[in-house]
């Protein structure tokens, strides 16, 4: 794994005048080859091709180096969006667009590159006098922080920063270290699986012409810069400009055919389609739809997908990286699906890896109160992903699974993780012991360096984990009470066992989320109902717990939010004054 050696999955694909087909490459370095038909062994042979990275990418990058960015922000014009303050950017969320129905405000900006003491001659931007960028604020829940993470698109006709147009700028608040996410893409560096993307330390240097009086450059503090995963990545990284390309924002491969439609359908509908992926490829969805059919279609088994649409060790080693890495918050978003123009198969590429290694900050901070009774971890953190849960039924692809997750952490050792996040440490806490900063920092210094020395325990934790729910039901969900022949009726779905145990449900129910006042307890149910007296008005919660043979336990897919930690398993409502059930549903 540390001398890896990747090839590359499809070189740059030449489009050629109407009529004419497209032909790809096998080997990093090889020129695209041209002509009018494809033949059926050659299509074949793309089929069976793997995804690879460009190594060269990376060749002779200093990842504890820190480039010095200056920011110069003006109000532009209404017909490129930007006649906008600095202010109004940094004082809305995404949750503000949302709510007023308006695209993101952005500003004009002049970025130009330097040192501690200015821009510098030679250095992109150095010449330029007016704007050459525009700015908006970046990220999703980030963006409801103080200090905010930035995007920044250079003008076409302004050329690039180390060969890319869009800057992205990431300050990970909601994280202590503040490396996480560099940290874990340059791993991915050293796995012949997975793609990466290159990362750089950023420190941010902003000047303010959009107010009043007279504006100076005002320290920012240290940023991360992420490659952005477009057309222009896809070319850098040796694959396909021309490909599907999405942005998994909250999907679990349904078929949602009110959303995912093709362009020419009549319920296509943008907006909706993008709250699930967001398209930055080719806008031909027909691939995306049929394959959505045959991931929902019982009849085709999950050999037969990983056969045709999906690549078993892509799939296998990105879910055993999250696995081992801890990183819960991608069975659902925080990725991308790329699939080549002459493939039929998807393939997953990583993004916004700054969740990974959480499990003892949380712990410190109290963030992780019922983490013992939690289903995010191993494979059931997957299995509300229809996709992930039909090719986790197989033993064929579990086995594939258990090697990737085994070749894993014979990389991932305490001796490399320490190495990198000491390094990366080294850069940080200078920029965290100063302002702006330090005055947002969510570890104190004593905090910081405690997380800093268990952070490469953590793989162990997590194989632990992985290997404990293979052995465990899967979680499962909870129904909404009803009330049927003046009796209150509960139900709940079946827990799958992969050994195909017997398991028993432990149903409560009580007057508090502790469940120190319990109005209902029955063990040992068998079956997947249970009949009670109704109950006075007034809030409830329902806990249930699925045990099977062997004595392993898994809690339901339902959770409840209360004193700043998940609580699983729990799902909350209400009697009514008239005796009828309110719902009280939360989708995380």
């Amino acid at each position: 794994m540390k001398n890896k050696t990747k090839q590359q999955l499809f070189l740059l694909l030449t489009t050629l005048a109407v009529g004419t087909l497209l032909a790809a490459c096998s080997s990093k370095g090889s020129q695209s080859q041209t002509g009018t038909k494809v033949d059926k062994a050659k299509e074949e042979k793309i089929e069976d091709m793997q995804l690879r990275d460009n190594d060269s990418l990376y060749a002779n990058r200093d990842d504890t180096s820190v480039v010095t960015m200056y920011l110069t922000v003006r109000r532009g014009n209404s017909s490129e969006g930007t006649d906008h303050s600095w202010q109004e950017i940094n004082g809305l969320s995404a949750y503000d667009y949302e709510r007023m129905g308006v695209d993101r405000y952005k500003v004009a900006g002049l970025l130009q590159v330097g040192d501690d003491n200015g821009p510098q001659a030679g250095q992109f931007g150095f010449d330029e006098a007016v704007p050459n960028a525009t700015v908006q604020v970046r990220g999703q829940s980030s963006s409801k922080g103080k200090q905010k993470n930035y995007k920044i698109k250079i003008k076409k006709t302004k050329g690039k920063w180390e060969g890319q147009r869009t800057i992205n700028l990431n300050k990970h608040v909601y994280e202590g270290l503040r490396f996480r996410n560099k940290l874990a893409y340059d791993l991915l560096e050293g796995i012949p699986q997975i793609m990466s993307l290159r990362t750089q330390f950023v420190h941010l240097y902003v000047k303010d012409e959009t107010g009043d009086g007279q504006a100076t450059f005002q320290d920012y503090g240290l940023y991360t810069q992420v490659e952005q995963l477009n057309k222009t990545a896809l070319e850098a990284h040796g694959l396909d400009r021309n490909a599907n390309l999405y942005k998994v924002n909250n999907f679990e491969f349904r078929q949602e055919e009110d959303k995912i439609v093709k362009e020419d359908d009549a319920k296509f509908d943008k907006k909706k389609f993008e709250e699930l992926l967001e398209i930055k490829g080719d806008h031909d969805h027909t691939k995306l739809v049929n394959t959505l059919k045959r991931v929902n279609d019982p009849s085709v088994s999950a050999d037969d997908l990983l056969k045709k649409d999906f690549d078993a060790e892509n799939i296998q080693y990105w879910m055993a990286f999250q696995i081992l890495m801890g990183n819960i918050d991608t069975k659902n978003r925080n990725m991308y699906l790329y699939s080549p123009q002459l493939s039929s198969k998807w393939y997953i590429l990583p993004w916004d890896n700054d969740a990974v290694f959480l499990k003892t900050e949380r712990e410190y901070l109290g963030d992780d109160k019922d983490s013992g009774n939690s289903w995010e971890v191993g494979v059931s953190n997957y299995w509300g992903n229809i996709l992930f849960q039909r090719l986790l039924k197989s033993d064929k692809f579990r086995e594939g699974l258990n090697k990737a997750v085994n070749d894993l952490k014979q990389y991932l050792t305490e001796d490399r993780i320490n190495e990198m996040s000491r390094k990366y440490a080294s850069v940080v806490q200078p920029y965290l012991a100063k302002m702006p900063d330090e005055a947002h920092a969510r570890l104190t210094p004593p905090k910081y360096e405690e997380v800093l020395n268990r952070l490469p325990k953590e793989v162990e934790r997590n194989y632990q984990a992985y290997v404990d729910s293979l052995h465990k039901p899967q979680p499962f969900f909870i129904s909404d009470p009803t009330i049927e022949n003046g009796k209150m009726h509960l139900a709940w779905e079946t827990a799958y066992d992969f050994s195909n145990k017997d398991v028993s449900y432990h149903l409560e129910v009580a007057k508090d989320y502790n469940f120190n006042d319990k109005v209902l307890d029955q063990d040992n149910l068998r079956s997947l109902t249970f009949d009670t007296d109704t109950l006075p008005k007034g809030q409830y919660f329902i806990r249930i717990t699925a045990t099977n043979s062997d004595g392993a336990s898994q809690r339901a897919f339902d959770t409840y939010f209360a004193d700043s930690s998940k609580f699983y398993g729990i799902k909350s409502f209400y009697v009514l004054e008239d005796g009828k059930i309110g719902a009280d549903n939360y989708v995380d």
